[in-house]
């Protein structure tokens, strides 16, 4: 009797390890590994499509520094959407005048596991490529979630001149100045970063801004 007690006990205590390192072992949401992007070294140009797409154009940002793995971006846009320019109005570091819109001092991360943004309420990992559909991202301290949708296996996203696989995110504006916009998913691929912006508004259309990067994982 007191043999098998011992070999209980063992079990036991095995078990609570096990359950222990699993819990210790379980990745943070919110936390962004793997090795520096080429993609956020400095000099590295994002850009939009040159039309112009449900009133945005001439998007373009650059890196204008590298520190710890935090990438500061400078970016410019027209904007002629009334709903768009809205929805960027109150982030921090962007400056409207008329439909010239600017931002300053937006702070991103880019491994190569994933993409995250710093900077405003909205801050927070945007993806991680390795992902399953169904896995989430907290958004900020705003009690909302961004959400992976879809995770094609296959080559089916048309880029540039060819098709690539990618992940795709879903959230929904976290203020009231998104008025008219229903929720905004974020398109990404492994090598290429972000790959597209895709906007749903209101009254069920939906856009989808390019995104290209000067440099790639």
């Amino acid at each position: 009797m007191k043999k098998l007690f011992v070999i209980l006990l063992g079990i036991s205590v095995g078990v609570f390890c096990f359950s222990c390192e699993k819990i210790l072992d379980k990745e943070d949401a919110n936390e962004l590994k793997g090795d520096q992007s080429p993609m956020g070294e400095v000099g590295v140009i994002v850009s939009s499509g040159s039309a112009e797409i449900a009133g945005v154009s001439d998007f373009s940002a650059v890196v204008t520094e590298l520190k710890e793995g935090v990438s500061t971006y400078t970016a410019s846009a027209k904007v002629t959407n009334t709903f768009i320019k809205n929805m960027v109005s109150g982030f921090p570091g962007v400056t409207i005048n008329g439909d010239d819109v600017t931002i300053t001092n937006l702070k991103m991360q880019q491994t190569t596991e994933g993409i995250k943004c710093l900077t405003g309420p909205g801050a927070g990992v945007l993806v991680k490529y390795d992902s399953k559909v169904g896995d989430t991202y907290p958004v900020g301290n705003t009690g909302k979630e961004r959400k992976v949708v879809s995770k094609s296996g296959e080559d089916d996203y048309p880029y540039g001149f060819f098709l690539i696989k990618t992940i795709q995110v879903e959230t929904t504006p976290i203020d009231m100045k998104s008025g008219g916009i229903q929720k905004i998913t974020y398109i990404a691929n492994h090598k290429f970063g972000m790959v597209g912006v895709r906007v749903d508004f209101d009254d069920e259309t939906s856009v989808t801004f390019p995104v290209y990067s000067s440099a790639e994982n």
